[in-house]
């Protein structure tokens, strides 16, 4: 479903992704995880069509997202870490406003956001205006926008940013059930005990360069150590000792 060759990206003499080559089938649920600019949301950001590649491919759901980026971004969905929401919009408008940009039928969109508000609480927010919502209710919302036109590839960077933990549970508990059902879901995240957790593969990205993949026993047969996620992370991503 994603299909990544030889992929860079500089900026200027700083080379933030280096020859990035990766598979994502249909319907994993796969974390890109690394330490603080290693090179996560370039790499997402280039897949979503943001930036543009220095070199190399990326083709989603068959579509090169360089040569065919419309049709490539029909099928993706995108939650960024700080994702921008049109504050003077209500959070139904903004709802059926997503839903417009995707060509969406008005009858649809009533119905998908009735299971969609329903889902994520937001019935009772749904005639109040974006800039009066709390940080975790637009999260909500995106998350609820997002689903309305059914991608079939999910990218989301930093997911449970500013949720509670009733909201964890819910995007933990949906991320799978999506991904269960076809859905591929590709996402970063800073909380290694996330990508622990539901993750069915894992790859590990040092200074732009992907050092591990594979799932959690596979990296722990790799780093030779039998502990937590974070043991190995830090073991595979420890920087380089200076002499002396």
């Amino acid at each position: 479903m994603i299909h990544i060759e030889n992929l860079s990206k500089s900026f200027g003499p700083v080379r933030a992704v280096r020859d990035l080559t990766l598979f994502v089938p249909a319907g994993e649920l796969f974390c890109f995880i690394g330490p603080n600019g290693a090179g996560k949301t370039t790499t997402i950001k280039l897949l979503t069509g943001l930036l543009h590649p220095s070199s190399g491919s990326i083709r989603i759901d068959g579509k090169n997202i360089a040569e065919e980026a419309i049709e490539a971004k029909k099928v993706i969905g995108y939650i960024p870490d700080m994702p921008y929401l049109y504050d003077r919009l209500t959070a139904a408008e903004f709802f059926e406003f997503t839903g417009e940009l995707h060509r969406i039928p008005p009858a649809t969109i009533s119905v998908e956001m009735q299971n969609w508000f329903g889902l994520f609480g937001l019935f009772e927010y749904q005639h109040s205006l974006i800039q009066d919502l709390s940080h975790g209710m637009r999260q909500r919302l995106i998350y609820a926008s997002t689903f309305l036109h059914a991608p079939k590839v999910l990218f989301v960077d930093e997911p449970l940013i500013g949720l509670d933990p009733r909201s964890i549970r819910l995007i933990k508990d949906l991320l799978r059930e999506k991904a269960r059902g076809g859905m591929t879901v590709f996402l970063t995240t800073h909380i290694l005990a996330l990508a622990e957790d539901i993750a069915d593969r894992i790859g590990i990205i040092s200074r732009g360069e992907l050092i591990a993949l594979g799932t959690l026993d596979e990296l722990r047969k790799r780093s030779k150590t039998q502990g937590h996620l974070e043991d190995l992370f830090l073991e595979l991503t420890e920087p380089e000792r200076g002499p002396g």
